[in-house]
């Protein structure tokens, strides 16, 4: 199957269906002597990982990472790195009654129109599953921009179908908030702002007791990224973050800075003052801007301000409901999907496209060291 590889410098490619017996991710481009072992990966697979809550699929995987390869005396040596993340409860039969169904809204059809066969159980490939792989190579993404320029990534819940979180100022954001409560309890839902947060929570619910599906936005920031990553034509950054968002199952759209906003802006409105940042030393002051609607990226390249994006999610396609559908042979059928769901993708969805935005970073990071020093 092509198109399971994604980077260039740091580069990854996975492999693993919903309810087979394991997913697998192998990171290739790693620099030599990052400090690395499990326990680095466990926190971002816990936040991805199904049954954290009753928000969410109540599938149960402990999503323990092995890593097989890469890593010796606890540093990366610069050869592949393999993680094996194994299925434990799958219950294939929950499909059976959709061998020869096509589920609305999802990949079912294509696949079959694609290879001539699919493989029911869960949705194989095309299952949301398959992101357990890309969180894993994500965190170690995570790590080495961490190390290289002290990069940060955060993403939290925005939006769930009409209940909006206002956050003026996205790059202020902190994982703590994103997590937890002000009292220190969990936040199921991942929204920094408590009283949506409830909406959002009481929303969801509604939802899955009427057997229904809900989706939302999520925002994603990336801090401390400095000037100059990015390639100025079909490379750009930009792109490379559309396209690794996009590729996550469910995604619809996505935009950065003042995004379809500028749609209706003069670019009197729309441009960036640039200023010298009040903390700058030295000959060469560091360059800034004094708004932000640029999103952190300019030309495709980007600025070293925040790059903050924002991410369309659909609700769920597989549904407990009866809904319209058709046979392999065309036959028009009713069809109800038994396996465990999401109602809503969002809460999930944070820790994956945080991955995601985390693997162009490292790549576009190797790729501007090698071309420029």
């Amino acid at each position: 199957m092509a198109g399971s590889s994604f980077g260039r410098a740091f580069r990854v490619t996975t492999a693993g269906e919903s309810h087979g017996s394991a997913n697998l991710v192998i990171v290739d481009g790693c620099p030599p002597g990052l400090a690395l072992c499990e326990d680095d990966l466990r926190a971002d697979l816990a936040r991805r990982r199904p049954g954290q809550s009753t928000l969410v699929s109540q599938r149960s995987e402990s999503d323990e990472p092995e890593i097989l390869s890469g890593v010796f005396e606890a540093r990366t040596t610069g050869a592949p790195i393999a993680i094996l993340i194994r299925n434990s409860d799958t219950r294939s039969q929950d499909y059976d009654e959709i061998r020869d169904l096509y589920r609305p809204g999802h990949a079912d059809f294509t696949f079959d129109a694609k290879y001539g066969r699919r493989d029911h159980r869960g949705g194989g490939r095309a299952s949301a599953r398959e992101t357990v792989a890309r969180v894993a190579a994500g965190a170690i993404a995570k790590k080495l921009i961490g190390e290289a320029f002290h990069g940060t990534i955060v993403g939290f819940v925005s939006q769930i179908g009409d209940v909006v979180a206002e956050v003026l100022e996205p790059a202020a954001v902190t994982a703590e908030a994103v997590e937890r409560f002000a009292d220190g309890t969990p936040n199921p839902v991942r929204c920094p702002v408590p009283e949506k947060a409830r909406e959002m929570i009481d929303l969801i619910e509604r939802v899955r007791r009427e057997q229904d599906s809900i989706g939302g936005l999520a925002t994603i920031v990336a801090t401390n990224v400095p000037a100059g990553l990015g390639e100025p034509v079909f490379d750009k950054l930009k792109a490379d973050l559309g396209k690794a968002l996009l590729s996550v199952p469910a995604v619809m759209g996505v935009e950065y800075g003042a995004g379809f906003a500028c749609a209706r802006m003069r670019g009197s409105e729309c441009n960036d003052v640039f200023v010298a940042a009040p903390e700058s030393t030295g000959p060469r002051p560091r360059i800034a801007t004094r708004t932000n609607r640029h999103g952190g990226m300019l030309g495709g390249i980007s600025t070293g301000m925040p790059i903050v994006l924002r991410v369309a999610v659909k609700p769920t396609s597989s549904l407990s409901r009866e809904q319209e559908t058709v046979t392999r042979t065309g036959s028009a059928a009713t069809i109800r999907t038994r396996g465990r769901h999401d109602p809503c993708l969002l809460p999930r969805f944070v820790p994956v496209g945080e991955a995601m935005v985390a693997l162009v970073l490292a790549d576009h990071y190797l790729r501007q060291r090698g071309q420029c020093g």
